[in-house]
């Protein structure tokens, strides 16, 4: 993923070359103008969610605000060479840890992702175009979908439309998973 000014200059550079107004996007995107600025100026790195609403609203690939580089298929990334790209969207202590697996595949669809997921208070539902699928690896995971709450262990997953409000969370400590996100073109 790219670092958190980089995803805000190029945010900035789409909107205002689409004559966007931060207040335009943030109408378009249903996020709050001061969010938007505070992604634009670096502050903070959004939740998937909230790149996915963006990159629709200004047209472009969620790939477009991730990448820094092409990478010729096929993309392989090596356990032991997974790299953390940024710390959290909850800001400098937060509690999702994001790994990416496709980074540098500039034409995909998917948003593969490796995520260390710390224990976490505010469950704060997001929904967003498209399906993901998340499968455990470690520790229990809660997925609340729309009204209804599941606790997922070691080698379950979910799958699931992604439009319905729905938080994933560790329970009883750190989790690990593996999501797939699939947002339409």
């Amino acid at each position: 993923m790219a670092e958190k000014g980089k995803l805000g200059d190029r945010m900035k550079k789409y909107r205002e070359q689409l004559g966007l107004s931060v207040g335009d996007l943030a109408t378009n995107t249903g996020l709050k103008p001061a969010f938007i600025e505070d992604v634009e100026t670096g502050k903070v790195y959004p939740p998937l969610g909230s790149i996915i609403k963006i990159s629709r609203a200004l047209g472009q690939r969620v790939g477009t605000f991730m990448d820094d580089q092409f990478v010729p298929d096929p993309v392989i990334v090596r356990a032991g060479a997974r790299a953390e790209e940024t710390s959290s969207h909850r800001g400098a202590g937060g509690h999702y840890r994001y790994f990416p697996l496709g980074k540098g595949k500039t034409d995909r669809h998917m948003e593969p992702l490796f995520i260390k997921i710390g224990e976490d208070e505010p469950k704060e539902l997001s929904s967003h175009e498209g399906e993901e699928f998340i499968i455990v690896v470690s520790g229990k995971v809660l997925v609340k979908y729309g009204k209804e709450e599941h606790v997922l262990s070691a080698g379950d997953s979910a799958y699931y439309n992604s439009v319905v409000p729905h938080f994933i969370g560790a329970v009883g400590g750190p989790a690990e998973i593996y999501a797939v996100l699939y947002a339409p073109s």
